[in-house]
């Protein structure tokens, strides 16, 4: 692999009513030892907003500028990676994603028992956060574990043949996992 120069973090431009947020230096630390496995910065694109979004929660407007600027991708190039990637979020959303899979197997096992199951326990929709800020609630075409329907997909954890019982008692768990760091 080609020896890159050592890449100085840019300024990015003022904009509107302020500067955009730089990233910060673990984001930069991480994202240089992603890009040293790739051939150009720009293949490394995808895996820098993945970092970027590990550390933010979510992918802003000004942090997808700031990786742009970093590494010297077109907005748009990166704009068109943050909307295809389901796993990649452009808006806020709580530390709780949950994915309901919507597949012909997930359909024939029950996902939409549990997508109501969902819907009343949270008091939200598919695109919605809960009240509480600790869920969000969204659909995934299929997320290829047929074999284990019906499943979600909450943050990078898998739950497959789900029951409505199962699944609350997984909220539950949740809840009182975030309930019990907010209290120390």
């Amino acid at each position: 692999m080609k020896e890159r120069p050592e890449k100085v973090p840019q300024r990015i431009p003022a904009h509107q009513e302020g500067t955009a947020p730089q990233l910060s230096a673990e984001e930069m630390r991480a994202i240089d030892e992603e890009r040293s496995h790739y051939e150009s910065d720009a293949a490394a694109g995808l895996e820098a907003l993945r970092i970027v979004q590990r550390e933010r929660g979510w992918i802003s407007d000004d942090s997808l500028r700031a990786v742009s600027a970093y590494l010297g991708i077109a907005e748009a190039e990166l704009e068109g990676l943050a909307t295809y990637y389901q796993l990649l979020f452009r808006q806020p959303v709580g530390p709780e994603v949950i994915q309901l899979c919507k597949s012909s197997s997930c359909w024939i096992l029950g996902c939409d028992r549990l997508q109501t199951t969902l819907e009343k326990a949270l008091g939200i929709h598919p695109g919605e956060t809960s009240a509480d800020g600790i869920f969000t609630l969204l659909e995934n075409p299929c997320l290829g574990a047929c074999d284990r329907a019906p499943v979600l997909l909450m943050n990078e954890e898998l739950h497959s043949h789900l029951t409505e019982e199962k699944l609350q008692a997984l909220l539950a768990e949740k809840r009182q996992r975030h309930a019990d760091q907010s209290a120390d």
